[in-house]
């Protein structure tokens, strides 16, 4: 792994970790379905005018045109709307951290339905995860965390898993940044046509929501998954998603900075075993040399 797929994976976890926080903020004054809906109506369009300017073209193959549509409704409509929703009752570190647990989901889904070897430190990696996990939610747990909102963030990051599992090679054949705006439009049908059936929406104008939407917008919405479509192009999708280790870290550091969120010791010492079982678990996928 050279020092540019370093860089490029340290910026998309960064930028991802940094989508929770500012959800959080977006959904404290705007229905979560619309505004996700309008802001992947925009991240779409611009994705798909850079493309074009790019000369890139959407005639993609098939496996891409498979890849923009599972990720359109796997990874945008349910993995980020069921997380929208959520965060209007529950705080973007806990949803950083359950969305955090997608590599370890997709290295137990691939050992037991795909039959792929875990080597013992992948086993290890399994048992701290799923082991920090339940130390921080016995700890939310105990304080009156909301259980449905943990659930949606929970059937998000399984939509999220199984997108992942499905997608195994198919970004190849270029056009990058063409999918990645193509997958966000097809989110955004497919939520402009669930929120008016699920939510009453609204919009209260506030600078917060303003920068805060600007933000994701452009930045994790349409930056962070430009990069991390280079990065699996660069380097594979194992190697890739070892970045995924720091994402705990970066969510629940970004949350206590800008939105005040407190963690009691239990719950750091929670992240700290989730991000090293990740990294466990990742590193002991990697191909043997």
């Amino acid at each position: 792994m050279d020092l540019r797929a370093i860089a490029m994976g340290l910026a998309f976890a960064l930028m991802w970790s940094s989508a929770f926080t500012s959800a959080r903020i977006i959904v404290a004054d705007a229905s979560p379905l619309f505004s996700l809906a309008v802001r992947f109506l925009i991240s779409g369009l611009l994705g798909v005018a850079i493309a074009l300017y790019l000369g890139q073209t959407w005639r993609l193959t098939r496996s891409q045109w498979r890849a923009t549509i599972i990720f359109g409704v796997c990874q945008n409509a349910l993995y980020l709307g069921l997380n929208f929703v959520a965060m209007q009752t529950v705080e973007a570190s806990l949803a950083a951290i359950i969305a955090s647990t997608m590599p370890l989901l997709v290295a137990l889904a691939s050992w037991l339905m795909l039959g792929e070897r875990l080597r013992p430190l992948g086993f290890a990696g399994l048992i701290a995860g799923i082991a920090g996990v339940a130390l921080i939610m016995g700890t939310r747990l105990s304080s009156g965390v909301d259980l449905y909102g943990v659930m949606l963030c929970g059937i998000g990051v399984l939509a999220l898993t199984f997108a992942t599992l499905a997608l195994r090679g198919a970004t190849s054949g270029g056009n990058f940044m063409m999918i990645v705006g193509l997958q966000m439009l097809v989110g955004s049908a497919i939520l402009f046509v669930a929120a008016p059936l699920t939510e009453t929406i609204r919009v209260e104008p506030s600078l917060p929501l303003l920068l805060a939407f600007t933000y994701t917008t452009l930045v994790p919405g349409l930056a962070a998954t430009f990069v991390w479509v280079l990065l699996l192009n660069r380097i594979g999708a194992i190697r890739a998603a070892t970045f995924h280790f720091l994402n705990p870290v970066f969510g629940v550091a970004i949350a206590a900075v800008l939105l005040g969120e407190k963690l009691g010791p239990l719950d750091i010492v929670g992240v700290l075993v989730v991000t090293g079982g990740i990294l466990a678990v990742q590193l002991a996928r990697r191909p043997a040399k």
